[in-house]
């Protein structure tokens, strides 16, 4: 049976250990890419607290326009944190970034942001308002409206602007989708070949649980003696010796990790698994559409600084404040609030507003989300290391650069009992030739 199940292991591991080791390179870079992106560009995302008070969401939008005037605000993110830069996102368009030809129909009170601040890393790393739309918007994965719904939340995937919240000074801006960890990003979700490519690398990680199963059935001895052999490295051995340990024991000690990994990246790479969950769950498959507004009347709209004023009210020790207003005359407004303590960095508290009156259309704490949603807003910060912050990343770190290394020391295993088969076949035919 040993023979069967090592022979699975061995073709599975050679077809998918290419993929295998790009994932685990890629995975590696992408665990620290928030403090990766803070560290080579500090003056972005960080200045010096003054005594004095920040500018008004009003005053802020005005430093914006005057930097780029044609440019679409559609969102603005909040920190408690008073080092930290205020975020604006602004409208992509067809014409490109900065929305320079996006629809003039598109109505702006003054001083507001319009629509969308997305958020599964919530703003901290190159690519951080695009959470929600990824993954979250398809029918299976729980998006409120999808690209270019009513609520505002959307496929704009404009740049991102960096403002000094005491002085209105712009400090940089990005666009995520032109960034050097979108482009890993890609490359590790499916080879920049969009649909196609995920799927293929969907069905790799399916193969990589497989090669951890059959090699967990293979590192099982036989023998009661040979436990302490499979749980320690033969330091000072020859190579192939400490090449067979690593592979070997090496392989033990991460498999659970590893599988780990590999399940959540399953889940992301295929909508049946988030519909079996919300099956199993009784959750529905998709977040209810946001709630729309009242008659426009004159087309007034309550300002950004009013709206954050409310969340302030809601959560003041809220760590971040993120408000999303729509982008279309009937779309309502979004506020979300991560509270502190809370388990990963979508997990926040959100409440839709009529963007006329102001009045609360549809709240609720991220404690009262549907257990399948909750579940699938895991996936990413689970598959990352992010879950518990710095000391589960690190450990994510040593586990997925190991993870690289097996297809390497397997191969070699697999070369160096292949040479050691065919000296043994030929030792025999040299005797009888003899």
């Amino acid at each position: 049976m040993k023979v069967f199940f090592r022979r699975i292991h061995l073709y599975l591991g050679l077809v998918s250990g290419l993929f295998l080791v790009m994932v685990c390179l890629t995975g590696a870079l992408m665990v620290f890419e928030k403090e990766i992106e803070q560290a080579l560009h500090p003056e972005r995302y960080f200045v010096e607290a003054a005594t004095t008070p920040r500018l008004t969401l009003a005053q802020i939008s005005d430093a914006v326009r005057a930097y780029k005037p044609k440019a679409k605000i559609s969102g603005m993110k909040v920190y408690a944190d008073p080092t930290r830069t205020m975020e604006v996102s602004l409208a992509g368009a067809p014409g490109g970034p900065g929305g320079a030809g996006q629809d003039e129909r598109r109505r702006e009170g003054p001083g507001q942001a319009t629509s969308q601040q997305r958020g599964e890393n919530r703003g901290e790393g190159a690519r951080g308002q695009q959470g929600e739309q990824r993954g979250e918007g398809r029918p299976g994965q729980g998006g409120p409206g999808g690209p270019g719904g009513k609520g505002g939340r959307g496929g704009d995937n404009g740049p991102r602007v960096f403002v000094n919240p005491y002085t209105g000074a712009v400090l940089g801006e990005i666009n995520p989708r032109e960034s050097f960890f979108h482009t890993i990003e890609q490359i590790h979700r499916g080879l920049v070949a969009g649909r196609v490519g995920k799927t293929v690398m969907g069905i790799n990680s399916i193969f990589f649980l497989f090669i951890l199963g059959t090699g967990l059935i293979l590192w099982w001895p036989t023998a009661r003696r040979m436990f302490s052999q499979r749980l320690t490295i033969k330091w000072g051995s020859s190579w192939k010796r400490l090449n067979h340990d690593f592979h070997i024991v090496l392989g033990f000690y991460t498999s659970l990790f590893l599988f780990i990994m590999a399940i959540t990246g399953v889940g992301m790479s295929f909508d049946w698994v988030t519909k079996t969950i919300n099956t199993l769950t009784h959750s529905p498959q998709q977040r209810p559409e946001p709630p729309t507004s009242g008659a426009a009347g004159t087309g007034a709209t309550i300002a950004a600084d009013a709206v954050l004023a409310f969340a302030r009210q809601q959560a003041p020790d809220a760590e971040s404040f993120s408000v999303q207003l729509p982008k279309e005359p009937t779309g309502s407004i979004r506020v979300a609030m991560l509270r502190p303590g809370a388990p990963t960095e979508n997990a926040t508290d959100e409440v839709y507003l009529d963007q006329y009156s102001g009045k609360i259309l549809r709240q609720q704490a991220y404690a009262e989300r549907p257990a399948g949603q909750k579940i699938r807003g895991l996936f990413k910060p689970v598959h990352t290391g992010a879950i518990f912050g710095l000391p589960t990343k690190i450990l994510a770190f040593v586990i997925v650069l190991l993870g690289a290394t097996f297809p390497i020391t397997g191969t070699i295993l697999w070369w160096n009992r292949t040479n050691k088969s065919k000296k043994k076949q030929q030792k025999p035919l040299a005797v009888a030739l003899s």
